[in-house]
């Protein structure tokens, strides 16, 4: 499986000054979720090697279902390629749209921590 799916909440403790999601807690859910695609992708420890081409497009208010959504799309010898897109949605109109996307790369590790080959792309997704 390639991709991975999480569902959040903006509660008040998640929100900053403005009542709208900090920044930090939207990069930890992205984070969380890439974790998430990646270790069912490699079916092995994973770890975050770099968060890179984050775009904050729309401010995601308190209240707000926050939908994640990532994707495996590419692996190397070791590591993978994760995009990641936060979507918010209304709760009461059902109004969605892109709030956040960004790039992870993960690391898989083998029982000592050392990086440890992953399968291709293609014969995994099979």
């Amino acid at each position: 499986m390639t991709e991975a799916r999480i569902i959040e909440i903006v509660f008040p403790d998640h929100t900053n000054h403005l009542g709208t999601l900090f920044g930090g807690q939207a990069l930890a859910w992205m984070d969380k979720a890439a974790f998430v695609a990646a270790s069912r992708y490699a079916r092995r420890t994973v770890v975050t090697a770099r968060s890179e081409q984050i775009d904050f497009h729309t401010a995601v208010p308190k209240g707000a279902l926050v939908e994640l959504i990532a994707r495996v799309v590419s692996v190397g010898r070791t590591s993978m390629q994760v995009e990641v897109e936060m979507h918010c949605e209304d709760l009461l109109s059902g109004e969605s749209q892109l709030a956040t996307r960004g790039r992870f790369t993960m690391i898989a590790l083998d029982r000592e921590g050392v990086p440890t080959p992953v399968p291709a792309l293609d014969s995994a997704a099979a």
